[in-house]
């Protein structure tokens, strides 16, 4: 059996799992039994999960725990954002597989799908935060460990970020105006919208140089545009670049070039 929950309002994370696993809501929470430590918890890579607007997006886990006995199995790994967001219960039924890394270890894997489109696109923005992963394993002889934050992760709202330097070609000494927008999605509309008030670097790189240098920074107005003006010396590609924030990740526009006469 698998049961699929995907960012969106569910109910509480908490009574998912103990309808899915027969389990209460007090045998939900952290415990162990025996010697079996969880040693190592990764989700995608150490990286933050980056969701858009449309499509699903996959996170490898990886749990490498330890038993004298050996390990049979996880039972199931789930993440759980500010209530009542999570996402992909599993258990048992193939989704997770454990291999050995020794006699007493072993390394679980499985995938978590975040998927904006679910529930008829009704998404949390609060899910852009850092979340809890739950894991539950158990070993040869039975001894188990279940813990509701084996680690944390962030997801992020996919970000974008435009620009466009004119006029092209320009005489040296003349103004450049260039404007841009940053915008990141928002689950709640399934669109792209403008990230206000967010310092931005204009940066230019020179024809034949690999290297980027940062020119100024500006902040994006109430819907996220961009708009300043320098002045044309040589040949080269102005482009605008954005560190990012907890909730967003960080993200550079492809450079637009301008030809200096």
């Amino acid at each position: 059996m698998r049961a699929t929950t995907r960012l969106a309002l569910l109910g509480t994370s908490l009574a998912l799992v103990a309808g899915v696993t027969g389990a209460t809501a007090a045998q939900a929470e952290d415990g162990s039994a025996g010697d079996i430590t969880i040693d190592k918890v990764v989700i995608n890579g150490g990286k933050p999960v980056v969701v858009g607007t449309t499509n699903a997006v996959s996170a490898k886990v990886s749990v490498t725990a330890t038993d004298n006995s050996g390990i049979a199995k996880a039972t199931y790994i789930s993440g759980w954002g500010p209530s009542p967001n999570f996402v992909d219960i599993w258990f048992d039924d193939g989704d997770i597989t454990c291999t050995e890394v020794s006699d007493t270890t072993s390394t679980c894997t499985g995938t978590l799908t975040f998927d904006p489109q679910w529930g008829n696109g009704v998404v949390n923005n609060a899910a852009a935060a850092t979340w809890d992963l739950a894991v539950s394993v158990k070993a040869n002889d039975l001894d188990y460990i279940h813990r509701d934050a084996a680690t944390t992760f962030k997801v992020q709202r996919a970000s974008k970020l435009t620009v466009n330097a004119s006029p092209e070609p320009v005489a040296k000494g003349k103004t450049v105006t260039v404007t841009g927008k940053l915008s990141r999605a928002n689950w709640e509309t399934d669109k792209y919208a403008g990230y206000a008030t967010q310092s931005v670097k204009l940066q230019f790189r020179k024809k034949g140089s690999t290297t980027y240098t940062t020119v100024k920074t500006i902040k994006t107005n109430s819907t996220g545009n961009l708009s300043t003006t320098v002045k044309a010396s040589v040949d080269g590609y102005y482009r605008y670049s954005f560190a990012g924030t907890a909730t967003t990740p960080a993200v550079s526009a492809a450079g637009d070039y301008v030809d200096v006469k």
